[in-house]
């Protein structure tokens, strides 16, 4: 068992040592922070990586998680979850909005860059972005039921790799496995390049 100011045993569950954790930090513990912070920045950069695409944003979206969970470590309620899944369940929010926020400033300079002449043509945008969303619901239907499942439950709902394997009753290798094949073919449906 690790003790109160070492680093957790090789073997031991980083979960149940980032539940504990957590709940020092909610009291103000600077040094459980910085153990906590071992045990989830690499899974949270992960994450952020995966979801923005881009190191220095993964970067800043992992040090934008990390004081959230510092700020609102009270706010943790055990019986919701583990502390590693409500701290990915931030790291998705906060690495999804900034995918959004750059999208939107892209969007923003791309209309500035068309000059004051280029008209704003928002019945135009709104027609877009439905055929968007069309186009992601005809390629969701391509995915077999269980890889719509689990890829629905952590984009759409947001839950984490371990919450989807505790709603669709599979373990959460197999989960990873059905989304990452489910990503792979959403992405090839939709054209995106790697």
């Amino acid at each position: 068992m690790p003790s109160e100011t070492g680093p957790p045993e090789p073997g031991g569950a980083p979960e149940h040592d980032a539940d504990a954790l957590l709940g020092r930090v909610a009291r103000g513990d600077e040094r459980a922070f910085e153990r906590l912070y071992d045990v989830a920045a690499a899974p949270v950069h992960g994450l952020a990586r995966r979801v923005v695409r881009d190191p220095a944003l993964a970067e800043e979206v992992t040090q934008e998680v990390m004081i959230e969970v510092w700020r609102s470590a009270a706010r943790f309620d055990p019986a919701r979850g583990s502390a590693l899944a409500w701290i990915m369940t931030i790291a998705h929010r906060r690495a999804v909005d900034r995918v959004r926020r750059e999208q939107s400033a892209g969007d923003r300079e791309a209309r500035t860059a068309a000059g004051p002449g280029a008209a704003h043509d928002p019945v135009g945008e709104r027609v877009e972005a439905r055929l968007e969303h069309e186009r992601v619901r005809r390629c969701l239907r391509t995915l077999t039921r269980l890889q719509r499942e689990t890829v629905t439950l952590a984009y759409y709902a947001g839950h984490s790799f371990r919450e989807v394997a505790e709603l669709v009753g599979a373990p959460p290798n197999t989960v990873r496995t059905r989304m990452r094949d489910g990503l792979i073919r959403l992405r090839d449906c939709l054209g995106v390049e790697r």
